[in-house]
């Protein structure tokens, strides 16, 4: 190997350590960034201004991330916080959701009432169903003969209040069942509607509307018989 090559070796062997220096140069400050910032966490900012007292649901909010240690103790990382809770004072479009801006629902609003009933566990949606859900009340009705019979929905989106706790009850018109008390908001006639239902029906059913959205039933649809199914 002549001078020339030697000096050509040289220099490769150079820039190949002045290349892994400055790679590690970055490794370095990226781990400097990273010991500053830290992880980050999921949190949501409101889309739209939210008005007082509106019912919260997580469509009014968008996801985003930032540093664990630039967030405050009350900012809002689980939009499951938000079941049955709404704010006292208006929600600026952009702004970091926060806890302490969070307070129960009123139990009832102007014009409706709380009502409880009790429902069969295995007709209640099995103990999915928590305060603050929506449901549609569903009552079977035993006709003549089974092309008479209807299976009716006589209230939609009910909000339910409580839930209460499962129990055995005994010597009902259906036999021994658990049963759970449940408590809705409902106005006048829904109250009615739900009450002629557990008074009437072979069986009340509860039907679990998805998170963040309401039940739109059309008139035609409430009502189901074997007849109109064919």
């Amino acid at each position: 190997m002549n001078s020339r090559q030697r000096r050509g070796v040289l220099l490769l062997l150079l820039s190949v350590l002045c290349a892994l220096g400055a790679f590690a140069g970055v490794l370095s400050v990226i781990s400097d960034v990273n010991s500053k910032v830290g992880p980050e966490v999921t949190v949501y900012r409101v889309k739209q201004d939210i008005a007082p007292f509106s019912e919260l649901v997580p469509e009014d909010f968008r996801k985003t991330s930032m540093p664990e240690r630039w967030l405050s103790d009350t900012a809002v990382t689980d939009l499951a916080e938000l079941r049955g809770k709404t704010v006292l004072t208006t929600l600026k479009a952009g702004s970091l959701l926060q806890s302490d801006v969070l307070a129960d629902l009123p139990r009832v609003k102007a014009g409706e009432q709380e009502i409880a009933i009790m429902v069969d566990n295995s007709t209640g949606v099995a103990g999915k169903i928590r305060p603050g859900d929506l449901v549609n009340v569903i009552g079977t009705f035993k006709g003549a003969t089974a092309a008479t019979s209807q299976a009716v929905t006589v209230v939609t989106n009910a909000r339910v209040l409580s839930v209460g706790t499962l129990t055995a009850s005994k010597g009902g018109r259906r036999g021994d069942e658990q049963t759970v008390p449940i408590t809705f908001a409902l106005g006048n006639k829904d109250s009615q509607r739900v009450s002629y239902a557990v008074s009437f029906a072979e069986h009340v059913r509860l039907a679990l509307v998805a998170p963040g959205s309401r039940s739109t039933v059309a008139p035609d649809d409430r009502r189901y018989t074997l007849d109109g199914d064919k």
